[in-house]
């Protein structure tokens, strides 16, 4: 009998339940249905424990989604990881990663959304320091305390639903928006949303996660985990719409998306220019649905998890062909050696761009028609107008050095041929990433927008595009006097460059105070009063005594032996009393 390995096992059931679940999802959506399961796990006298299930076509499609891109990066890591030694722990992590997200999503509970969203924090840990140095262990600490702020906003949430006499949220949403705990609980889910997804003040973690594996970048930190947030904030939309916390959410993810975009820019590290594009999609993700269009933001979060997702399994490829050089400096002209992945990589580049009728297209378009149809000010129109056009820029730039320079590393010729198992993985999503948009397009929305938009404000997307690819033609023009080398000389390049030093910022400015306090407590009292008083002390005085008496032995007998006989007598009253 042959026997299967692991991977395939893995993918076949991760492909399989994919399946089923889009067939669901077509039925659910044609029907309208709602399925709410109940399961009763244990029940003794008046308490029962009830696990609670919420099957819509919402929950089954995101699954559907989740499964596809977990099988095709499951298959991807039979070759990806075949030098690994413990290739059955990876995969196990991976569908320990798919488990929780699946919890995550079908739960209609806050207890089990805290058990999903848990789960996604500790595996995605365990993933982050699977290469064990210490690049990898400081970007896992950084990861896992990012998303512990998170768990501890679930946490509170959970505390003050307490009040209502049931954790099943989805039954309070509809008559809990002028609640004044309400507020309270949308203020917290709203924070633990924006630590999940990495909004501004905690998005350092992101491109820090990228020491993990490729195909955990793949399916973890492009995909699933970071649009866990998004996808929270989806489902408790009707609580939060009329919340004037939401209106700061807007400006902050806005800023996200155009913080990302211009670090992206400054970026040389293939695997961080990926993320940081991943940072400015969840930003706009976030920020359309802080303008309160959950369904928007729901169909860029699915098209864009299956670019992102092939993007990153190009980057894999190439960085395996590079020697696991990650520096883009280093490579160029890959279009000649491995011409089917540098194929997934532009089309899923440009899709990510919003050329149209690919996925990104669809969904970023409609998008920015909306944001034009809205009456909200100029600073969050140009917010997301700028950060289109630098999502454009810094593709067209990264497009530059891999494919159209000349390949830089002239010493090291390590060019192989392409990996038909990553390429079979790689076709599937890239098949998605062209029919996905237009797909989900007629299948989501069952009733059309009314978008009424002058000829300029419809053709400003296109206007935005084609500024940033000239930008980044320009940019990438690798002359030794070219705009890229005038911009990194000044200090405010520095500023844009390390994300408006935000991770100097989320590591130093916080543990600088629990360092310092931990270096006057050991200088004080380790090293200080309780070395003088117990160890130290103790030493000194017997020293000092045997010293004392030592002196004594040995110049004066006659005083030696008198206190020795006056010490015989101290004992001696001692006795008696």
């Amino acid at each position: 009998m042959k026997k299967f390995s692991i991977c395939f096992i893995s993918f076949f059931f991760c492909f399989i339940f994919s399946m089923i679940n889009f067939f669901f999802f077509v039925y659910f959506i044609m029907e309208n249905m709602t399925f709410f399961l109940e399961w009763e796990i244990i029940s003794f006298n008046s308490m029962s424990i009830v696990m609670s299930i919420l099957l819509d076509w919402m929950s089954l499609l995101f699954m559907m989604f989740v499964l596809m891109i977990s099988s095709s990066v499951i298959y991807y890591s039979k070759s990806y990881m075949s030098s690994e030694l413990n290739l059955n722990r990876f995969i196990i992590l991976v569908l320990l990663f798919v488990f929780s997200m699946i919890l995550l999503i079908i739960s209609p509970n806050m207890i089990s959304i805290f058990l999903g969203w848990d789960g996604l924090g500790l595996v995605s840990y365990c993933l982050v320091i699977y290469y064990q140095n210490i690049k990898s262990y400081n970007a896992g600490m950084l990861t896992a305390l990012s998303n512990r702020i998170g768990d501890v906003m679930i946490l509170m949430v959970i505390s003050w639903m307490m009040n209502y006499g049931s954790w099943n949220y989805i039954f309070f949403l509809n008559f809990m928006n002028n609640d004044y705990m309400m507020k309270i609980i949308g203020f917290l889910l709203i924070v633990a949303a924006m630590t999940k997804s990495a909004q501004i003040p905690f998005s350092s973690w992101l491109p820090a996660a990228m020491a993990a594996p490729t195909p955990v970048s793949s399916l973890v930190h492009s995909s699933t985990l970071v649009t866990a947030g998004v996808y929270l904030l989806i489902r408790f939309n009707l609580m939060l719409v009329d919340m004037f916390f939401l209106k700061i959410l807007l400006l902050l993810s806005g800023l996200t998306m155009f913080m990302a975009g211009i670090s992206a820019n400054y970026e040389f590290d293939l695997k961080k220019i990926i993320a940081l594009s991943t940072l400015s999609q969840l930003g706009l993700m976030m920020s359309i649905l802080s303008m309160g269009m959950p369904d928007l933001a729901f169909y860029h979060l699915l098209t864009h998890a299956m670019f992102k997702a092939l993007l990153f399994m190009c980057a894999g490829v190439i960085i395996h062909m590079m020697n696991d050089i990650q520096d883009i400096r280093y490579m160029g002209g890959i279009s000649m050696y491995i011409p089917l992945t540098s194929l997934c990589m532009n089309i899923s580049n440009l899709a990510l761009c919003g050329i149209p009728f690919l996925a990104g297209f669809y969904s970023k378009d409609l998008i920015l028609e909306m944001v034009s149809m809205s009456n909200l000010n100029l600073m969050i129109f140009f917010l997301y107008y700028f950060s289109t056009g630098l999502t454009m820029y810094y593709t067209i730039r990264l497009l530059f050095y891999l494919m159209v320079n000349d390949y830089n590393l002239m010493v090291l010729y390590n060019l192989y041929d392409e990996d038909y198992t990553m390429l079979k993985s790689m076709f599937m999503l890239l098949f998605m990433s062209l029919v996905v948009g237009s797909f989900l397009s007629w299948m989501i929305f069952n009733y059309p927008y009314m978008i009424y938009l002058s000829i300029n404000m419809k053709m400003m997307v296109i206007y935005v595009m084609l500024i940033g690819l000239l930008m980044g033609y320009l940019v990438s023009n690798m002359k030794i006097y070219s705009m890229n080398k005038f911009l990194m000389t000044y200090s405010l390049s520095n500023f844009l460059s390390l994300m408006w030093f935000m991770p100097s910022l989320s590591t130093y400015s916080l543990n600088i105070y629990f360092l310092k306090m931990g270096h006057k407590l050991s200088k004080n009292v380790d090293m200080g009063w309780s070395e003088l008083y117990s160890g130290q002390g103790m030493y000194n005085i017997i020293k000092n005594y045997s010293v004392f008496y030592n002196f004594y032995q040995m110049n004066n007998f006659k005083i030696y032996l008198f206190s020795f006989f006056f010490w015989m007598l101290i004992f001696y009253l001692m006795l008696l009393l």
